[in-house]
């Protein structure tokens, strides 16, 4: 047999994965082939979408499931041995993997991040390759680690069973959380984007933490009682009997999974904050969900909780990578362990990309003031002066300013699709339900068909709030619109909304990621692969964060007259070749596609399609 004439993947067959098994390695706990990294980044091309080229790995090593210790590039034997190695090296910093090898089956390239003798790459013979044993020994002493804090970073994952793991990113969290836990670290920070499995990673901790025995009584603190609800039944339903959620202002203490409010157990009188009905020391772990909104700032009733049980461990998570004001994370927590970002999520594929578009009203550029001795509504002088944007529907009204927004939106919803779920965020609730009433007028056709089509969903609506659910929900199609002003800045699961309004003025930088955040998601099921910002408050330009938050694949600033929906541009990225099944699919619309040279796959020698 002639091995240069053998593919990649006989390699891999007849070769590579032969030798591991030699070396002593599982192929069905240890050793994942093809393992998938990435998603493709969505390329949006006008009104439609592909992906860009995933990443995924030849093959990943894990110490066990959960655990991964080595990256193997695998080429065909027309290549050397080392020719993979570099791509290799960059997924093991993806991975955060010590151990790389590059290999064409006729030996190793072994790439040692941790050497101590000096030499970093050597070649092996194909039945040299180390065993588990030896590469976990090696990464151990590294890191210092003893048998006791051994058996806590090697603790199972929970599992459903299945080849289903953890994201790269949400594997990366999770082990370096409960490393930092194993090395008596007390206080950590973790930043994850909106949408990137916050809860889900933490219920991994936990459970990796409980079931080792290391922390048995865990406390999850979160200040939406829809997040605290959506965790228990989802996420966390493994914890079963052992879980309970603290209500009524009653602390049963025979539970050691408590998730709670920091309503429920605070409170303006000292009878009230029922946390202190729990001795300091009964908690030996605490995961403060959302912390950015106060509860590490000094002078927070919230902080009283943190501080009441200062013994136990507590693990900060948010989406929000620093406060503007006070850098409250940062400073109760430290630096992040670990931060994975709006942008890297969006270059990954897991996240949706955006456009924007920025909408300026002459009376905020240039502020308002009224003629001599002029009267409001209902008859009222009203204060000479000059008002602007900090005045615009709170301390001053103009009707006809928002009779235009709500037009805007409107004539965005009619030129895309107006069954889009949207998400008008507006300065209070009296805004909010001025709002609605205006949106009602602009989409009176469709509002006389189902009422619902418009609502107001904000914290002293009763009738909003219960058509939150309906709104997430991507299988009910109403509410479409929803105007409100805090209720839905955070922890509000949106899967399919596509259009985020700005008309708030919006304070900092954690607020504005919050809101962007709730059009992250991505859902292939409902056609969500994307979203657009309306800013008419420039936050967009305030708070502009590209290292964090990537940058919009368009900003469109329509000029008076002009449509408020971005003219089609294609991304202007590099495009990949689309695989084959999009080619196909892009030739059933009548399209045609001209591949760039440099963009064809090496095992097609040319590809025209006309």
């Amino acid at each position: 047999m002639d091995k240069r004439s053998l593919t990649e993947r006989d390699i891999c067959t007849k070769y590579i994965t032969p030798a591991l098994e030699r070396a002593g390695w599982d192929v069905h706990t240890q050793i994942r082939e093809e393992f998938p990294l990435t998603k493709g980044r969505i390329i949006i091309r006008g009104k439609l979408h592909t992906r860009g080229q995933n990443k995924r790995a030849d093959y990943v090593l894990f110490y066990k499931p959960g655990i991964p210790i080595a990256i193997i590039e695998a080429k065909d034997n027309t290549h050397s041995i080392g020719a993979g190695m570099q791509q290799a090296l960059s997924y093991a910093e993806m991975l955060g993997v010590p151990f790389i090898f590059s290999t064409n089956g006729d030996g190793f390239l072994f790439h040692n991040k941790i050497a101590t003798d000096g030499v970093m790459e050597r070649e092996l013979s194909i039945d040299a390759f180390p065993s588990v044993d030896m590469l976990w020994d090696w990464w151990s002493a590294k890191r210092g680690l003893n048998s006791k804090q051994k058996a806590l970073v090697t603790q199972d994952y929970y599992s459903e069973g299945g080849d289903k793991v953890p994201r790269y990113y949400q594997l990366l969290a999770i082990n370096k959380t409960i490393e930092a836990i194993a090395l008596g670290q007390q206080r950590i920070l973790l930043v994850m984007a909106t949408g990137t499995g916050k809860t889900y990673t933490a219920f991994q901790i936990i459970w990796r933490l409980w079931k080792s025995k290391t922390k048995k009584r865990i406390l999850f603190l979160a200040d939406r009682n829809i997040l605290v609800d959506q965790t228990k039944t989802n996420d966390f339903k493994p914890f079963g009997s052992a879980m309970t959620k603290i209500q009524k202002r009653q602390a049963n203490k025979s539970y050691e999974i408590y998730l709670s409010l920091y309503q429920a157990v605070t409170g303006t009188e000292e009878e009230q904050n029922i946390y202190k009905q729990f001795s300091r020391d009964f908690f030996d772990l605490i995961i403060i969900d959302e912390c950015h909104r106060g509860s590490a700032a000094e002078d927070s009733a919230w902080r009283e909780i943190l501080e009441y049980f200062s013994s136990a461990t507590q693990i900060g998570m948010t989406a929000t990578p620093k406060e503007t004001k006070e850098i409250s994370n940062i400073d109760y927590f430290g630096e992040p362990i670990y931060t994975y970002s709006l942008r890297q999520g969006i270059e990954d594929g897991f996240l949706a990309p955006y456009k924007v578009v920025r909408i300026d009203i002459d009376k905020d550029l240039t502020g308002w003031r009224p003629d001599k001795d002029m009267l409001d509504k209902y008859g009222m002088p009203i204060e000479d002066r000059i008002y602007n944007q900090k005045d615009f529907d709170k301390t001053l009204v103009l009707e006809k300013r928002t009779q235009l927004v709500a037009r805007k939106i409107t004539e965005f919803l009619k030129q895309t699709n107006r069954y889009d779920k949207t998400i008008v965020f507006c300065e209070d609730i009296d805004h909010a339900e001025r709002m609605r009433q205006a949106l009602v007028n602009e989409n009176a056709d469709l509002v006389a068909v189902n009422a619902k089509y418009v609502m107001r969903i904000t914290g002293d609506s009763k009738e909003g709030k219960d058509e939150l659910d309906n709104f997430i929900f991507p299988e009910s199609r109403y509410p479409v619109i929803a105007t409100t002003s805090k209720l839905m800045s955070t922890g509000v699961d949106a899967q399919t909304c596509k259009l985020i309004v700005l008309d708030q003025r919006i304070q900092s930088m954690t607020e504005f990621k919050q809101i962007i955040g709730r059009g992250t998601r991505i859902n292939e099921d409902y056609n969500k692969y994307s979203f657009t910002i309306m800013d008419f408050k420039k936050a967009t330009e305030l708070f502009a964060d590209p290292d964090f938050d990537g940058d919009p694949v368009q900003i469109y600033v329509p000029k008076p007259g002009e449509s408020p929906v971005p003219p089609d541009v294609d991304d202007d990225r590099p495009q990949p070749l689309p695989p084959m099944t999009e080619v196909w699919r892009l030739i059933s619309r009548g399209m045609t596609i001209l591949p760039r040279m440099d963009q064809i796959p090496e095992d097609v020698n040319m590809l025209w399609i006309m």
